[in-house]
């Protein structure tokens, strides 16, 4: 493209320069010889004049009194009536350009001047010509050159964008040009860019919650499972253990099922009316084998009969995901305690370990942060489900640790209640 530009501009330019340059020559040699012509018929009446007013003052016309009168380039021929001819300058050999004058007493003066002088004054002129034509010629092809270069790497550098773009790079440049066109070419790929990311973003941030939000009920699932083969002599106790892990199951493919609602939009909860109570329940027993192996327990305390408005499997993978960390984290006993605050209802996790330090309490939530060596991914999206359905998940106190799930509550809870489960 660069040197189709460069040729098509200086075509264009020597086409001009071709059509002016000769039209110039033309002009300029026709004024030459016109000028030349001029100045020896100006010669001639000067000369005239001059032997006129010497007949008519009684002087002598001759060669000592007019050598001085002519150009050196320039040959003159004086005839006066009973007189003999009087030669002036050298005369020229070759083409000439003459004029001849006659005066009122019959005088006459013939002036000539070779024509190789106005030929070398024409060809002095076409010199300059051709001079100021290279001239142009040059300034054009350096002003093609930029013009090339200001077109050709702008379409460059958008090509090489464009290719960014579907290598998997999608950050946006944000070049500009200076011509509106490619300026408005880069404001799409930089938008497209910009869009390409947050899909991108989206993408790998479902595929980090699905692996770290699928680990609990699959640990949970595999811990039951291992329970059926243990009692495997007990019928009823086989039963039990399987319709478990069943509702494990589904459990799970209601996280699935949440975690690509919310890539496609964070906010599009399915939130109800649900007995707050048995999703606590649930977990309790989900998590009671393992918090058993530990030998550590779990205590419920606080108001019973809640009811709270949710999803109730996005709160169960909240509440899952700060007993996991308790287990992983945390010391002692761990205290599910649920009370009410204006029209919501709070669930509070909190055990006897050292809590979180003082450097990560407020950054707690952030994606990637963790003191423990664990993906730091739990806790914030434990916060986008909570968020998703209206609620919200927030650190009350760092030692010991008080986790707090605030969500939306209707009905009137009945009286306190205080469980211990080993």
């Amino acid at each position: 493209m660069r040197r189709r530009l460069i040729s098509s501009t200086l075509a264009v330019v020597l086409v001009v320069i071709g059509v002016f340059g000769l039209s110039l020559v033309i002009v300029e040699s026709r004024t030459i010889r016109s000028s030349a012509q001029d100045g020896v018929d100006s010669e001639a009446v000067r000369l005239t004049g001059i032997v006129e007013n010497r007949i008519l003052a009684g002087e002598s016309v001759d060669a000592r009194g007019l050598d001085r009168q002519i150009a050196d380039d320039r040959y003159a021929v004086v005839r006066v009536p009973g007189h003999p001819q009087v030669h002036l300058g050298k005369r020229p050999s070759g083409r000439v350009i003459a004029s001849t004058q006659h005066g009122d007493h019959g005088e006459s003066v013939t002036v000539e001047e070779s024509r190789s002088t106005v030929s070398q004054e024409v060809g002095r002129t076409l010199l300059v010509i051709l001079a100021v034509a290279l001239l142009a010629v040059l300034a054009a092809v350096a002003l093609a050159v930029l013009q090339a270069r200001r077109l050709a790497d702008p379409l460059t550098d958008l090509a090489e964008t464009a290719e960014r773009l579907g290598s998997g790079d999608p950050r946006p440049r944000h070049r500009r040009y200076g011509v509106p066109e490619l300026d408005r070419i880069a404001d799409v790929l930089d938008a497209s860019a910009e869009r390409i990311g947050r899909m991108l973003t989206a993408e790998r941030r479902l595929a980090a919650d699905a692996s770290h939000q699928l680990r609990t009920p699959l640990t949970a699932l595999s811990m039951r499972l291992e329970e059926i083969v243990a009692t495997a002599q007990d019928e009823d106790a086989v039963k039990e253990e399987a319709t478990i892990a069943l509702g494990q199951v589904e459990r799970l493919t209601d996280v699935v099922q949440r975690l690509l609602t919310n890539s496609r939009d964070p906010r599009s909860g399915s939130a109800v009316d649900f007995d707050l109570d048995e999703v606590i329940r649930q977990q309790v027993e989900e998590w009671r084998p393992a918090y058993q192996g530990e030998r550590r327990s779990m205590v419920l305390s606080g108001a019973r009969g809640l009811r709270a408005v949710g999803t109730p499997g996005a709160v169960a993978q909240v509440l899952a995901t700060l007993i996991e960390n308790s287990l992983m984290h945390g010391a002692g006993t761990v205290t599910l305690h649920t009370r009410v605050t204006g029209n919501q209802a709070v669930v509070e996790v909190t055990d006897d370990g050292p809590g979180v330090p003082p450097d990560l309490g407020p950054r707690v939530f952030e994606r990637t942060v963790s003191g423990r060596n664990s993906t730091g991914l739990g806790l914030a999206v434990a916060r986008d489900l909570a968020e998703a359905d209206g609620g919200r998940l927030e650190l009350l106190q760092q030692r010991p640790p008080v986790f707090a799930l605030f969500l939306a509550q209707e009905i009137a809870p009945q009286p306190p209640r205080e469980n211990v489960i080993a």
